[in-house]
């Protein structure tokens, strides 16, 4: 029998300066978050993810860094992009891939996030790799062929045998993102069953159960708690709601004592 911590994971996206960032994290109270029921991460914009090293420490807070997006080339002529090297040099321990707003806006596409996830595994970064359809594709009852696909594709460069622990993956239905809108708790939980059993067929059973999947779609203080506790969500992937340090920190309490025993998929 397995058992898997959640992920209370943070994106920032474009949002926040090294001197909100520090303000963030000086404002928390590390008593607030329960590390054997749950993991934390933020992930902040790259110009500050120094700075939330650095207030990490001197607050003692129990929280992990991530990048919002990586390279998977090692370096060279690549203008603007990050390197594994240097997301690791932060103190970074993960790395989003296959946002929906990056596979929107920047042309993100399958065949670049599976080449991204390799590079994460291959350099001890923790891939979180998005997976999530659209409104219209939803409509036309495509929702477990997108995520399905999306997440084949995703792992397709990941051996058999890997530790579940150095991948994540989050479920970002499209239309739920920063829209108010929420899948409904069973729906999000069916869907996340869906590539659950994806990477069973992919990777095996052992990886399947200890694999975390997340759910991102406009989690809140709200509705956190009744999300986590459904078998096969493993915590989320978090916008708005991880930018102001109350809202973050309720959605923290709401996964205290809160763990999920996996039984074969």
């Amino acid at each position: 029998m397995t058992t898997r911590k959640h992920l209370i994971a943070g994106n920032w996206k474009m949002n926040g300066t090294q001197a909100s960032t520090t303000e963030f994290f000086n404002s928390l109270n590390p008593a607030d978050f329960c590390t054997q029921s749950a993991d934390y991460l933020i992930c902040p914009p790259a110009t500050c993810l120094h700075t939330a090293q650095d207030a990490i420490s001197g607050q003692k807070l129990p929280i992990a860094t991530g990048s919002q997006t990586m390279d998977y080339h090692e370096s060279g002529a690549y203008t603007g992009e990050l390197s594994t090297d240097m997301i690791l040099e932060t103190g970074a321990t993960h790395a989003i891939i296959g946002h929906s707003e990056r596979r929107q806006y920047y042309n993100e596409t399958d065949d670049t996030v599976s080449q991204k996830v390799e590079a994460a595994i291959n350099a001890g970064l923790i891939p979180i790799a998005c997976v999530g359809e659209t409104l219209d594709e939803r409509d036309a009852g495509q929702a477990d062929t997108i995520v399905t696909t999306q997440t084949q594709h995703a792992l397709s460069r990941v051996p058999k045998g890997t530790c579940p622990s150095k991948l994540v993956i989050a479920y970002e239905p499209v239309w739920a993102i920063g829209t108010g809108k929420t899948c409904d708790s069973a729906e999000a939980n069916r869907v996340c069953g869906v590539i659950r059993a994806t990477v069973a067929r992919l990777l095996g059973d052992d990886v399947a159960n200890g694999v975390r999947i997340l759910y991102g779609g406009s989690v809140k203080p709200g509705n956190a708690a009744e999300l986590f506790g459904l078998p096969d969500i493993d915590g989320g992937l978090i916008g708005g709601a991880s930018l102001k340090a109350t809202d973050y920190t309720d959605i923290a309490k709401a996964t205290a004592g809160l763990t999920q025993t996996a039984c074969s998929v």
